[in-house]
C-alpha cells in the first residue's frame, strides 16, 4: 500500500522535545547538552564546544530531525547559523555572527557546495564556531572530497538507529495515552500504512489527529482520519 508523505499544514516542526529517541538515547542527551550550552563565552557561563558532531544513519532515523531542532532552539536563543544542505545552491559567505554551522545530506552535496561546506568548515573552526552535521554512511564512506570527509569524522559521531515497528507502536501509544487519547489497533495499522514512518511526522499526525477530534468533538478513527484529510 502506497505510503503518504505527511505534509497537510503541520503546526509544529523539529523540536528536541518532540524527538523520540528509542535506541538513540545517547545523542539525543548529547544534542540536550549541545543546546543548553551557551552560544557565546563568558567567565561565568559554559560555553558550547567548537568540537565538530556527525549523525548518520538510514533516512527516518532522526539525523535532520536533531539538526532542524538545534536551528530552532538556537534560533529561540537569539543565535543565527549557517544552514546547508542539498536544497541550497547559493549559500551565503561565511559569517562570524554565525553561532554554529549546520550541514544537512552531506551525502547529496555537489561539487560547488562541498566547496562551501569545506569553507564554512574551516572558517567555524577558526572562529571557535561548532558544527553539527548528518549524512546516510559513517564519514569514512561518504563520497565526498577528502579534506572535507576526513574533517566530518574528527568530532563526535553517532550512528542513528531507525525505531523497529513495535518500537513506534509502543511510542504512538504512550503518547497518545499522554494526551488522553484512545488509539485502537486498526487506526494504529491505518496510520503505519498510509502515512510516513518517520517517527516525527507520525507525532505530528498525532498532534492534527488531537486537535481536530477536539474540534470536531469525534474520537480518533478511520473515518475522522480521512476526513480531516479531505479537509486539508
Amino acid at each position: 500500500m502506497k505510503q503518504i508523505a505527511l505534509d497537510i499544514g503541520l503546526s509544529t516542526g523539529p523540536t528536541i522535545a518532540n524527538f523520540c529517541a528509542g535506541p538513540n538515547e545517547a545523542a539525543l542527551r548529547h544534542m540536550e547538552l549541545w543546546i543548553g550550552a551557551k552560544s557565546n563565552s563568558s567567565i561565568d557561563s559554559p560555553t558550547r564546544s567548537p568540537v565538530a558532531t556527525y549523525f548518520w544513519g538510514a533516512t527516518g532515523s532522526g539525523k535532520s530531525h536533531l539538526l532542524k531542532a538545534a536551528r530552532e532552539a538556537l534560533r529561540e536563543q537569539g543565535a543565527r547559523v549557517g544552514w546547508l544542505d542539498a536544497s541550497v545552491f547559493d549559500a551565503p559567505e561565511f559569517s562570524e555572527s554565525w553561532a554554529a554551522v549546520m550541514l544537512d545530506d552531506v551525502h547529496l552535496y555537489t561539487a560547488a557546495q562541498q566547496h562551501t561546506a569545506f569553507n564554512w568548515f574551516v572558517n567555524a573552526q577558526t572562529h571557535q564556531r561548532p558544527v553539527l552535521a548528518a549524512g546516510d554512511c559513517a564519514p569514512v564512506d561518504l563520497k565526498l572530497r577528502d579534506d572535507l570527509r576526513t574533517r566530518l569524522g574528527w568530532g563526535h559521531i553517532y550512528h542513528l538507529q531507525t525505531l523497529s515497528e513495535p518500537e513506534r507502536r509502543a511510542v504512538l501509544r504512550q503518547e497518545a495515552d499522554a494526551r488522553g487519547v484512545f488509539l485502537g489497533d486498526e487506526v494504529m495499522d491505518f496510520m503505519l500504512t498510509r502515512f510516513s514512518r518517520d517517527l516525527g511526522s507520525l507525532m505530528e499526525l498525532l498532534d492534527l489527529l488531537d486537535g481536530y477530534a477536539l474540534q470536531t468533538q469525534r474520537a480518533i478513527t478511520i473515518p475522522l482520519i480521512k476526513s480531516m484529510m479531505d479537509n486539508n
